[in-house]
């Protein structure tokens, strides 16, 4: 399958959530903590080609946890970001970690978000509440990209396409974030999981 998405920064989740619903989209998925790891080999084979090997664990507050792995190809030129993703649901994600194990897979980056999901005619909108800031992804077709983003009074100027390790790494200095994951702080993780209104 071909994944085609583009990030928008906005100031607070109040306001890209108000944004979002104004725009015409509505809600999908509840809003609840991702939780990725991102894996390669000791010799960084999948990071050198460009591809992504990902495991993500999403914790709901009404749900059980679901596990979900993801393979990623190179990044394709083109303004918005464009590339070959593969992804299944874990059944058993204890198996699939001895498994990586075996094989020598080791995480190399770690990130978290909150993330809450609404959609539009070919759209998934996710609003991720991030601790590089908040961010309103948009993914699926190339019109229904650039519809929403004219709805959300942006441009394909302000697109984004940078990875969240790319953006971490650019953003975690002026931030005062120490460590060499993207992942929230106990402190913040604790009113973090509280739902916002």
């Amino acid at each position: 399958m071909l994944e085609r998405e583009v990030k928008l920064l906005f100031p607070t989740t109040a306001a890209a959530r108000d944004a979002v619903l104004a725009a015409g989209a509505v809600l999908a998925d509840a809003r609840r903590l991702q939780d990725d790891s991102l894996y390669d080999l000791p010799d960084e084979t999948l990071r050198s080609k460009g591809c992504v090997v990902r495991i993500r664990t999403e914790r709901w507050t009404d749900r059980p946890d679901t596990t979900t792995l993801t393979v990623k190809g190179p990044v394709q030129s083109s303004q918005m970001k464009l590339r070959e993703e593969h992804e299944t649901r874990v059944e058993n994600a204890q198996a699939l970690l001895q498994a990586f194990d075996a094989l020598g897979m080791r995480v190399w980056f770690r990130y978290q978000k909150h993330r809450e999901e609404f959609s539009r005619p070919g759209l998934v909108v996710a609003i991720d509440e991030t601790p590089v800031g908040t961010y309103v992804e948009l993914e699926g077709d190339e019109d229904a990209i650039l519809a929403m983003a004219t709805a959300l009074g942006r441009t394909p100027a302000d697109f984004i396409v940078d990875s969240y390790y790319r953006l971490f790494m650019k953003r975690r200095d002026e931030l005062g974030l120490v460590g060499p994951f993207m992942v929230f702080s106990a402190s913040a993780e604790a009113t973090a999981d509280k739902p916002r209104q």
